[in-house]
């Protein structure tokens, strides 16, 4: 090999060891030498040293953990640090078999240590302290993790489909984005791994107890048959080394064991905050000045009754009571720093009052939304108020799904409206209200749960569905229920994003139009200077985009809709002809928006009498309107009806399809009966879609 061929091997080892991918491996070798090498005594020193530095750093990460998936990695370093133990336990008991007669630190300065030292060298003392450390790690410790490892993989579990839906829910809602929620999903599917893995990697621990038993009473016996029979031993001197090197041995092994157990039950009772545990737990339990003081009297109290050690308890007292001192002092300082900043804030805005102006003159918002005085925090950022980010979120996604940009919201309080309720204004008139509970969230049925709920029935202000409004602790319950539960800022945020939607074309006006004109001019400077106003005024390109938006169809493509007014604008200036000519250029779009990439398009047609004399109608009457009988116009609503929800039942989108004449006065006619209908024309169906008629409408109506 040459000496760049050396170079490389030697630069790619040193990559291999930096980023640790050799970690592992090295790692299970080391474990299998130490079970079948004999290890000398400075080797076991630095080992157990090792282990228990490693459980001291697993225990560590499981305090200063603020999530549980911060520590994914747990589970296997939990496997490997229990089998690491126990390759330990191999290699001891072969050198305190092998070397035991000897006595003293015949096994390592470590196990002499835990046996001499900690136990104070009498192995009855020894058998006691293990005995209580493994049932204080078998029974208390590690059943317990084991418990709540099982019950939290199932709830999670059982939680999952729930919880892909809310996802669902705030992506449709605008409130985030598709990162957000892939990021979110990602998080979910982790988590359920997570427990999935910590309920197995449980029975490790529990394993890794029942061993450090076994293998203590299998030392001791062979020990004292090997120190009697091979090295002609005393029973005393024989029960003397080996039990006490066994003890030490065992202790050595059960410390890394019972921290290990510690930081299994400390990462599967964690929950999700932004805090590590000690601070999470200081400022919940010694938070409440009262709490500190009321247990100050108690203490006090039991501690001058004579015959109690009174200095104990009296210490105790002073030092709680002190400490509710300082927290409740510590609070007031904050209150009045509080109400400074607050009344300072009023003092800068109290002014003289001015002249009045054409600015006192309030216009008339676009879109406005008023609450009631007990939904204030949720607009207030300064009280953990979400709804200002959730409403930027659906206006956001909404202007990118119409193709134009929505007006600002504007939100103000509003006395007049009781205290949970909330209103919609377009225009300044309400279009959409709702009452909510703040304090709770909606867990909206969509159309099939597997239980009941306790809590408030309602009904979804949005699209009317049964909810209930229940109480934050049940989400996980209701979800795994089948129910969608959202919180009350996702409610209003939902329900102003349908009523965007619905009055998209209300929403669209000539300042909205100009804009779209000057980005258009950007892409095709040329196009947009011969349109307007030379082929087509403003006015009328405004009423053909808001003749689309009406029967939601979106303007996100404008340079089709500014070819096609381009070439249709000389023949005709009629908005309702420009928009079916446009209606027939955005065919492809139209109609993937509604069947998406399926090549059949499932249609509903007109019995061909009943086309005629509804074409006829048009043709024949002077304002363009369908002069038909009122008895035949009832009997089609009630058709149209009646098969749009039978295809809606077998899964099916209702679609009506009709000649270009008489699409858009059916359109507008049939748009309040059948909402979900869509009416297309023929020519409005690209060529590459084949189209199947699964409904005739009208051979009795046209009789």
């Amino acid at each position: 090999m040459s000496d760049m061929d050396w170079m490389r091997l030697l630069q790619s080892i040193k990559n291999t060891l930096l980023d640790g991918s050799l970690g592992g491996p090295v790692l299970l070798m080391m474990m299998l030498a130490m079970m079948i090498l004999p290890l000398p005594t400075i080797a076991l020193d630095i080992f157990f040293t090792f282990n228990i530095a490693l459980a001291m750093i697993v225990l560590m990460v499981c305090v200063y953990a603020q999530r549980p998936l911060d520590f994914a990695a747990f589970p296997t370093v939990l496997l490997v640090a229990t089998l690491l133990r126990l390759a330990l336990n191999v290699a001891s008991t072969r050198v305190i078999l092998l070397e035991g007669h000897q006595g003293g630190d015949a096994a390592g300065q470590v196990i002499d240590a835990f046996g001499a030292f900690v136990i104070g060298g009498n192995f009855g003392v020894g058998l006691v302290v293990f005995t209580i450390l493994v049932i204080i790690n078998f029974v208390v410790v590690t059943k317990g993790a084991g418990r709540v490892s099982e019950v939290s993989a199932r709830f999670t579990l059982d939680a999952m489909p729930g919880r892909q839906m809310a996802i669902d829910a705030d992506l449709n809602a605008g409130i985030i984005t598709q990162e957000e929620a892939g990021a979110r999903r990602d998080d979910v599917r982790v988590e359920a791994d997570f427990y999935g893995s910590m309920d197995g990697a449980s029975k490790f621990v529990r394993g890794d107890a029942i061993a450090g038993i076994l293998i203590l009473f299998i030392n001791i016996i062979g020990g004292l048959v090997i120190g009697m029979v091979q090295h002609d031993l005393l029973l005393a001197t024989a029960t003397e080394y080996y039990v006490l090197l066994t003890i030490g041995d065992g202790l050595v092994a059960q410390i890394p064991s019972l921290l290990l157990s510690t930081a299994t039950a400390i990462i599967v009772t964690r929950t999700s905050t932004n805090e590590g545990m000690g601070k999470e737990i200081m400022g919940q339990m010694f938070g409440s000045p009262q709490a500190l003081g009321v247990t100050a009297g108690i203490i006090g109290i039991i501690g001058i009754i004579p015959g109690m050690p009174n200095l104990a308890f009296l210490s105790i007292a002073a030092l709680a009571g002190g400490l509710a001192y300082m927290i409740h002092q510590r609070n007031q300082v904050a209150l009045v720093e509080t109400s400074t900043a607050t009344e300072a804030a009023e003092e800068a805005e109290a002014e003289a009052p001015a002249e009045l102006n054409w600015d006192d003159v309030q216009a008339v918002d676009v879109l406005g939304l008023e609450v009631g005085y007990r939904l204030i925090p949720m607009v207030d950022k300064n009280q953990g108020g979400q709804l200002l980010d959730r409403i930027k979120g659906v206006r956001r996604k909404v202007s990118q799904e119409l193709g134009f940009l929505l007006q600002p919201v504007h939100i103000r309080d509003n006395l007049d409206l009781a205290p949970n309720a909330y209103q919609i204004n377009l225009m300044g008139v309400p279009v959409g209200a709702g009452d909510l509970q703040p304090d709770r969230e909606l867990a909206i049925n969509p159309g099939q749960v597997f239980g009941e709920l306790d809590g408030i029935q309602t009904k979804d202000p949005t699209f009317g569905l049964e909810a209930v409004w229940i109480d934050p602790l049940q989400r996980d319950h209701a979800q795994t229920l089948g129910y969608t539960v959202v919180d009350a800022s996702t409610v209003v945020a939902t329900h102003l994003s349908q009523v965007m939607q619905d009055h998209a074309h209300e929403l669209l006006g000539h300042e909205e139009v100009q804009e779209l004109l000057n980005k258009l001019a950007r892409q095709a400077p040329k196009l947009a200077e011969d349109l307007v106003p030379k082929i087509v005024p403003l006015v009328v390109m405004v009423k053909v985009l808001q003749n689309l938006l009406q029967e939601s169809v979106a303007i996100t493509d404008l340079r089709t809709i500014a070819e096609t007014l381009a070439e249709h604008g000389p023949k005709s200036q009629d908005p309702a002809t420009l928009s079916a000519a446009v209606r027939v250029s955005l065919g492809r779009a139209i109609v993937q928006n509604i069947v998406g990439s399926e090549s059949q398009v499932s249609v509903m047609a007109l019995d061909p009498s009943l086309e005629q004399i509804l074409t006829q109608s048009v043709q024949s009457s002077t304002d363009g309107m369908l002069g038909i009988e009122p008895g035949l116009a009832e009997q089609l609503h009630g058709s149209i009806l009646e098969n749009s929800q039978q295809l809606e039942m077998e899964g099916i989108v209702p679609v009506l399809l009709v000649t270009p004449a008489i699409r858009l006065l059916l359109a507008r006619l049939l748009q309040n009966a059948v909402p979900e209908l869509h009416v297309l024309a023929y020519n409005e169906i690209p060529d590459e879609r084949r189209i199947q008629v699964v409904r005739s409408i009208g051979q009795n109506s046209a009789e």
